[in-house]
């Protein structure tokens, strides 16, 4: 068969794969309300849905990227593709909150081999320019997943349910596996060798990131100085400083610890870091607050999310041709940094209840732009600042950077907006609460973005004084954590992560990379 056409079957099939993922994380996000209410489930419960995904796909990014090194990037990719379409399939026929709780985690393991070993395929199979417009159609796509998610999903929400969102990803992951063959087998691989796989410190990373999403999104449940949540921290730690010293001294160790001394490729990889406070969480909190304080229908708050998503269609490809053209790579991600910032600070200065929508146009297509101009760019950077042979672990590196962060940041954001909710409307809504059940009951209704139940429980006169109430509670809320995470945070991170990609003054007859 033609080079170029089984290069365009092996892009196609990778491709479709990545376009699934983010998908399905921005679109569950805009279908939580609906799934709280069809499972009766918890606000902690409902939280587990996206954080069960966020959490297997953070935990297991690293380890698939190891996995693929040892055995084989092809194989890894349809396994990978194999597990996600199995949780998926799960997650439409759940019956219960745990069992699609478990089904999502299931998805997330199979997600984080497709974002690994997809990645790492890319970056061996192209070269050249080719490598250049791979990676330039891998943020593009992936921007197409995000954009089109919430959209999608407020169209399902309408016209049919909840479970079908899921549906379709188990068929486009069916397509996947069906195109699988098309996949060139790895150029080079080492033996393999299973009883040299570093099983435990897989164990420990994966127990350690657990312990600390638990530790965030119980915080406003148990309070964030309770016992629980100090040990999982204490807990944590310590599992953190054993990982260490079982890389330090594994023959093979799933996370070669000399990447971290990479400076460019931290630097890469804090970027991403900082698009995930910046950008996910906008995400997946945005839509509940369109719905909830300025009263937008699901499909509407949907539509409203493109502005936010649209330019991940464009900037990606932006980049690729602006650094093919002579700007420089670094001076790209700079300007990145700078409209992500731009634009979550315009928005938490111009969104309030009641404000027309015009007003977000501009904050959100900053954050996009943001977003858009890294997307693909920054993976093709940090992969070249490494070894070729160390490719599927540096991948899996920076996807794990990548993914803790946007976990972490979105159980983070989801868990203090529940604290600051309990704070500010617990004594308000105490004279219409019956007992501290029904009042703990309506705060975490409200957190999930759902006003209406509490509404609905007092008499019709006091509803309005009620729902005005909650939602300037929530706006409050809101503004708080957007400023303290996705702004404060953000701009924190995109500093270190400037000076690190920075390049260093010049040595008289060294020349310097870009």
């Amino acid at each position: 068969m033609n080079k170029s056409v089984t290069s365009k079957g092996l892009l196609v099939v990778i491709l479709l794969a990545i376009f699934v993922v983010p998908s399905s994380i921005s679109g569950t996000a805009v279908a939580l309300p609906a799934i709280g209410v069809d499972t009766h489930a918890s606000l902690t419960t409902l939280q587990w849905v996206v954080n069960a995904f966020n959490l297997t796909f953070a935990c297991f990014t690293l380890v698939w990227g190891a996995l693929a090194d040892a055995f084989g990037r092809k194989r890894c990719f349809i396994l990978g593709a194999v597990l996600y379409s199995t949780g998926s399939l799960l997650s439409a026929m759940a019956d219960s909150p745990l069992v699609l709780d478990l089904a999502r985690a299931l998805a997330g393991v199979g997600a984080a081999a497709i974002f690994s070993c997809g990645i790492a395929l890319l970056s061996t199979h192209f070269d050249g320019a080719a490598r250049m417009r791979a990676f330039a159609m891998f943020g593009t796509v992936a921007g197409l997943g995000v954009s089109l998610g919430p959209t999608l999903s407020g169209l399902v929400l309408d016209n049919f349910n909840w479970r079908a969102i899921f549906w379709w990803h188990t068929g486009a992951l069916v397509l996947v596996l069906l195109g699988s063959p098309l996949i060139h087998r790895d150029k080079q691989r080492a033996p393999i060798t299973f009883s040299h796989f570093d099983a435990l410190g897989s164990l420990l990373f994966i127990l350690a990131l657990l312990a600390l999403m638990i530790a965030i999104v119980q915080g406003s449940q148990w309070g964030w100085g309770s016992h629980g949540v100090r040990a999982l921290i204490f807990s944590f730690v310590v599992l953190l400083a054993v990982f260490v010293w079982q890389e330090k001294r594994h023959r093979q160790p799933m996370l070669d610890l000399s990447l971290l001394a990479n400076r460019r490729f931290v630097g890469m990889a804090l970027v991403t870091v900082a698009a995930s406070f910046g950008f996910v969480t906008l995400l997946t909190y945005l839509p509940s607050y369109l719905v909830s304080v300025l009263r937008l229908a699901p499909t509407e708050a949907g539509l409203t999310m493109l502005l936010l998503t649209l330019p991940m269609l464009v900037c990606p490809i932006l980049a690729g041709r602006l650094v093919t053209h002579g700007v420089s790579p670094t001076g790209v991600l700079n300007t990145s940094l700078l409209c992500l910032l731009a634009g979550i600070s315009s928005l938490a200065i111009a969104s309030h209840p009641g404000m027309p929508l015009w007003q977000l146009a501009m904050p959100l297509l900053l954050v996009g732009v943001g977003m858009g101009l890294s997307a693909g760019l920054v993976d093709g950077m940090a992969l070249k600042a490494v070894p070729e042979e160390r490719a599927g672990m540096a991948a899996g590196l920076l996807n794990t950077f990548r993914l803790a962060s946007e976990a972490i940041a979105v159980a983070l954001y989801g868990s203090l907006l529940a604290t600051l909710l309990g704070e500010r409307l617990r004594g308000p809504l105490s004279t219409f609460a019956k007992n501290d059940d029904v009042l703990l009951n309506w705060i975490n209704n409200v957190a999930a973005g759902n006003l209406d139940t509490p509404v609905l429980a007092v008499a019709a006169e006091k509803a309005e004084l009620m729902r005005g109430m909650l939602i300037g509670g929530y706006d409050n809320a809101f503004h708080i954590v957007l400023w303290a995470i996705a702004s404060i945070l953000t701009a924190l991170l995109a500093l270190i992560a400037w000076l690190l990609i920075r390049p260093r003054k010049a040595l008289v007859g060294v020349p310097q990379p870009f």
